[in-house]
């Protein structure tokens, strides 16, 4: 019995994929077009998709069936396949099998940081190059990552396995609070809380049950935090850009407020230090090919960098959009560039970039198309279009020029637009 739990549009073509294969000589006639197949629990990677057309690639996009209507790059897409959300693995691993009936996948990537470890397994199963479940837990699971960064001599908030009681209670009476208690699955600051004694602690682990393994308790450590996003071919950083946050990524999820970020001064020490620490760090955990997006923490008591997490994607929250306004380099379509140079072969050449300085602000709205027009800096050169989302990008060649029109754009968003929404659903089960 045949599985099937999507729906499949044709986008483009002669569809050939539940026909049979074609003959010639006794056997079949092979199908050349490479083809990429993406997988993607939210609408991003548009300019993937475009760069894949444009280098002759096909692209089967799998998503959300409440993605259907979304406003993808159709134009550069062969086929366009929903799924319903919260399938298991196998459910989505037999669908995908069925579907490779009838075309020749070479590449699998997961565009969303939700969706690697199942093109992991897809992967696998398919025997497909690229990066396998080993090796994803590693840019996915915050307890894996700081396993191995520890390991290799990188510096980390201290932290323990939620796992056995006795190394919990040691570690509460060795490290002070507050701490932190983490998914080790979740993107951004999801789930993240703050504890502050050891019985607050145990009333959390109740409540979680048998989920409380998939967390990892760790020192809080204030300070300031910064991402490094790059790109990454054959195990060496090939590009990097640093950015700063205004407030922590957590502050802005669980109290609210308006997301900034912005390049940091490249004659700094913060540049400096980040761009050695994330050169080493990037590729120590396994990859050989791809983009990351790491965050660093500048401890305020120390002032000493600690590493917190990376993950193998395109950072969210728009900072594609940043980085190509302070450099010029757009990583989504370096990255399909980087794909589709192993497929074929080719050395990868790092793009050319330029320096120069970007900062965004950005938050979510009341209104579900917020008008921005009185926001009239000459420095705005990019105002984001997203439903129930109010956001600028700002360039200047001066960094003290970006910090100073954050500072002033983030309270008047705060007073004019700001509100909260719940999360969006996905199309791989937590």
């Amino acid at each position: 019995m045949n599985s099937l739990y999507g729906r499949t549009i044709l986008i483009r073509g002669p569809s050939r994929i539940f026909a049979p294969a074609v003959f010639s000589h006794g056997g079949p006639m092979p199908d050349p077009t490479e083809r990429f197949l993406l997988v993607a629990s939210y609408e991003k990677g548009h300019d993937f998709m475009r760069q894949c057309d444009e280098m002759g690639i096909r692209s089967t996009l799998l998503t959300l069936d409440s993605l259907l209507n979304a406003d993808w790059p159709r134009e550069a897409l062969e086929e366009l396949v929903t799924m319903p959300s919260g399938l298991t693995h196998d459910q989505i691993l037999n669908t995908v099998s069925w579907m490779a009936r009838g075309r020749r996948f070479d590449r699998v990537v997961a565009l969303d940081e939700f969706d690697l470890q199942t093109a992991a397994q897809l992967r696998e199963h398919m025997r497909i190059p690229g990066m396998g479940i080993t090796t994803s837990a590693c840019y996915r699971d915050k307890l894996a990552m700081r396993v191995i960064a520890r390991a290799t001599g990188f510096l980390v908030p201290d932290f323990c396995r939620v796992l056995n009681y006795d190394e919990l209670r040691e570690f509460m009476e060795r490290v002070p609070p507050p701490w932190l208690i983490k998914p080790r699955t979740e993107a951004s600051a999801v789930g993240i809380r703050r504890v502050h004694e050891p019985e607050e602690l145990w009333r959390i682990l109740d409540e979680l049950g048998d989920r409380q393994s998939h967390h990892i308790l760790e020192q809080f450590v204030p300070g300031d935090i910064y991402h490094v996003d790059s790109i990454v071919s054959e195990c060496k950083v090939a590009f990097s850009v640093v950015h700063r946050y205004g407030r922590p990524p957590m502050q802005v999820m669980h109290d609210g407020g308006v997301f900034t970020t912005r390049t940091v001064d490249r004659s700094s020490h913060d540049w400096a230090e980040l761009t050695a620490f994330n050169a080493s760090l990037a590729p120590s955990l396994g990859m050989v090919r791809g983009v990351t997006h790491a965050e660093f923490i500048r401890g305020h008591a120390d002032g000493r960098y600690y590493f917190l997490e990376i993950a193998a994607r395109v950072g969210g929250a728009f900072i594609a959009d940043l980085v190509e306004f302070s450099t010029g380099v757009n990583l989504w379509r370096e990255w399909a560039k980087i794909e589709a140079a192993h497929l074929r072969g080719q050395a990868y050449t790092p793009p050319a970039f330029s320096e120069s300085y970007a900062g965004s602000v950005l938050c979510l709205a009341q209104t579900a198309d917020p008008d921005t027009s009185a926001f009239n800096a000459p420095e705005i050169v990019h105002r984001m279009k997203k439903h129930h989302h109010a956001g600028l990008i700002v360039r200047s060649d001066s960094p003290q020029r970006v910090e100073h029109l954050l500072n002033e754009y983030s309270a008047e968003f705060a007073a004019r637009f700001l509100a909260a929404l719940p999360p969006m659903e996905r199309l791989t089960p937590a």
